[in-house]
């Protein structure tokens, strides 16, 4: 293609031969083995000089983009491929490694010059985690962000009520705060800036005395509210697989209990962080659409 591509603009095969830097006997004998390959005359020879076959002018027109595919090929070939970023993931609360699996094997797909990968190891102390470099972001509720740390809001989800069918206050459409004050509140292991977080936005600056059912398992509190035991306040992510039968949530007369999330990261990461945010934003699963 470049010998075809030459003789043309040359129009002869003495002028292309200087061009090529070859002898003219060389560019003629390249041309007949071009010909011969094909099986076809791509070039008349006129007293004017060498004019384009309908087949040769064919292969000229497609010549030039393939021969510019294949320096760029040839120019990919030679830069070293770059290794793929790696963003090491972790969650401040449990709760949303109920979806979040799925939803970073979606995002593996979307991004694949970044590598995501969770480490549940640091999901007790996610901030420590950040500054010693341990991982790179970090999806927070209620830890405080701090030693140059960046944030920005993520995502919210809502904090349900779940009870029995046959609870007292199955019936009501919505339950005031005080109404858990009548009745044992049953979860699990709770962190205590998440449980501060809770009965500050429930009841306020007075927080009453409450009745509590601790079991380590959310299979173990799931069967105590199918009991009859007490009430769950638990993530939608949680109840939502739950639901249905003898098993109903509750929301407090004064709204839904959104909890916000934000995710953290260092100054150096920001740029993957961003992305990761905005595919983050619409993966969590919702009870209520």
């Amino acid at each position: 293609m470049h010998l075809v591509l030459t003789l043309a603009s040359a129009g002869s095969t003495a002028k292309a031969a200087s061009s090529l830097h070859l002898t003219q006997s060389a560019v003629s004998r390249a041309l007949l083995q071009v010909e011969d390959k094909v099986g076809m005359r791509l070039f008349d020879r006129t007293a004017h000089g060498l004019a384009p076959t309908a087949a040769g002018q064919r292969l000229l027109d497609g010549a030039g983009p393939v021969l510019a595919q294949l320096l760029a090929l040839e120019t990919s070939l030679e830069v070293p491929e770059e290794p793929p970023a790696k963003l090491r993931v972790v969650c401040e609360c449990y709760t949303a490694y109920r979806w979040l699996p799925s939803a970073i094997m979606k995002l593996r797909a979307s991004m694949p010059t970044v590598e995501l990968a969770m480490v549940v190891e640091h999901t007790d102390n996610p901030v420590s985690a950040l500054l010693s470099g341990d991982i790179d972001v970090a999806l927070l509720t209620t830890a405080p962000v701090r030693g140059g740390l960046r944030a920005q809001p993520l995502f919210t989800d809502e904090i349900v009520f779940v009870m029995s069918g046959t609870h007292p206050l199955a019936s009501r459409a919505s339950i005031q705060p005080e109404d858990l004050t009548k009745y044992p509140m049953v979860g699990g292991p709770t962190p205590p800036a998440e449980r501060r977080w809770f009965l500050a936005k429930v009841f306020g600056r007075k927080v009453p005395a409450l009745q509590r059912l601790q079991f380590p398992l959310t299979e173990a509190v799931m069967d105590a509210v199918r009991a009859g035991m007490g009430i769950a306040a638990m993530s939608e992510w949680i109840a939502g697989p739950y639901l249905g039968g003898d098993l109903v949530i509750k929301r407090l007369t004064l709204g839904p209990l959104m909890r916000p999330w934000r995710i953290a990261f260092r100054r150096e990461t920001e740029p993957l962080a961003g992305r990761v945010a905005a595919a983050l934003a619409d993966c969590a699963p919702r009870i209520y659409v």
